[in-house]
């Protein structure tokens, strides 16, 4: 592969999906310079805050394993001076990592113009040239050509063996398809209500709308704007978002709990 700028290949490990509030908790580097020397760069973080179980569960970094890393501060620097002016490579890297990295380097004071830089997307590149549609899919999983498709009855039980396929794939020796459900946790703990309204974030609930969104957590919004809760209450949202601005107006606060531990 022949390259004009040097290249970094990137991935993060994080508390969570929130770019606007998790934290890195494991960088990793790959640098191919333009005479194909390659160097590396990994580096476990201390994100000052909990890792929630199933991150714990997903990357295997646990909290004991980073008491003792740095604080993304203390290597803010060296990451920055380790990338340098070379192009940027990585799988999701437009939509998740760059803009979660490039946030925690703003509230370092650093600046990072990665938008400027050639960026290699390689999940972008994948899905604009590999079907991943229903078709692929029953290939994928059940070796052969779907036969009819876009017809109801024929994309159902495409979709039935396609489970089927799945359960016993990934069923770790466990084929009842409730094994598959282990897979929802990315979503199940993140929203408490079914709206996506109010998204957990290190045991407390935050706004997803409005002029206070991402900014506080639910318990503080009583004490600053008790008044805006109380439009909530007046608006169209649904009835589960209402009970819990309500019992909040009056001290009561869910407790979070991980579905997933």
């Amino acid at each position: 592969m022949l390259l004009k700028n040097d290249l970094v290949i990137l991935d993060i490990e994080t508390t969570g999906t929130w770019i606007e509030r998790d934290k890195i908790i494991e960088i990793a580097l790959i640098k191919i310079s333009k005479s194909g020397e390659r160097t590396e760069y990994c580096k476990r973080i201390n994100p000052g805050i909990p890792i929630p179980t199933f991150i714990e569960e997903l990357t295997g970094i646990t909290n004991d394993m980073i008491k003792t890393a740095p604080l993304f501060k203390d290597v803010a620097k060296e990451i920055m001076d380790f990338i340098s002016e070379a192009d940027l490579a990585g799988f999701n890297l437009e939509r998740f990592d760059m803009p979660l990295l490039e946030r925690e380097l703003i509230e370092c004071g650093t600046r990072f113009l990665w938008r400027e830089r050639n960026i290699f997307d390689t999940q972008k590149i994948y899905h604009m040239n590999e079907k991943r549609d229903l078709s692929a899919a029953f290939k994928f999983y059940c070796g052969q050509d779907l036969v009819g498709a876009h017809s109801a009855l024929v994309d159902t039980d495409a979709t039935y063996k396609i489970l089927l396929a799945q359960a016993e794939k990934y069923g770790e020796g466990d084929d009842r398809i409730t094994s598959l459900l282990r897979f929802n946790y990315q979503t199940s703990s993140e929203f408490y209500d079914t709206e996506k309204r109010f998204r957990w974030w290190n045991g407390k609930l935050y706004m997803m709308f409005g002029k206070y969104a991402h900014k506080y957590s639910l318990d503080e919004m009583v004490k600053r704007d008790p008044k805006y809760l109380e439009w909530i209450l007046s608006a169209n949202f649904g009835p589960d978002v209402k009970e819990l601005v309500s019992n909040a107006l009056n001290g009561q606060f869910p407790k979070y709990q991980d579905k997933n531990s």
